[in-house]
């Protein structure tokens, strides 16, 4: 008979939205439980991909690479700053295809993902979450967004 599950590497992939804040308090708690470790992941767009995607949705002009990275690298070490166990981890690239292949080198063996994009973001950019879902090396917990209890 096989014992309780332990994750020993929890990683929860956010962004600035509300859903993502949601998933993370969610990832925090798992590895409270489990005493694993905790990497918390960001994925800011490469500029190839960032050309692809603008070329797609009609043009546009581009951030600067670099101070996005910058400023991506400040947000996510404030948003570990207070939770135990937690490391910041960014990465660079498409970010669901990076997100999957980093949890696969690096032996992750739970992935936390929030849901929040509307239909038609979806459509014009794919979810982030469906992608990990079925693409993942471990298994994805799949964190909805909190609803209005108004």
């Amino acid at each position: 008979m096989r014992g309780p599950i332990a994750y020993q590497h929890i990683a929860c992939f956010i962004d600035e939205s509300p859903a993502a804040r949601l998933g993370l308090d969610h990832a925090s708690a798992l590895r409270a439980l489990s005493g694993g470790r905790l990497s918390v992941v960001h994925v800011v767009p490469s500029p190839g991909y960032l050309v692809t995607l603008a070329a797609s949705l009609g043009g546009g002009t581009l951030p600067d690479a670099g101070l996005e990275r910058e400023a991506a690298t400040m947000w996510l070490d404030e948003q570990v700053r207070d939770r135990d166990g937690a490391e910041a981890v960014l990465l660079e690239g498409d970010p669901a295809r990076e997100a999957c292949e980093w949890a696969a080198d690096t032996g992750c063996d739970l992935m936390v993902v929030a849901t929040h994009r509307g239909l038609v973001e979806r459509s014009l950019l794919g979810s982030f979450a469906g992608h990990v879902a079925h693409n993942a090396p471990c298994p994805v917990l799949l964190v909805p967004p909190a609803t209005d209890e108004n």
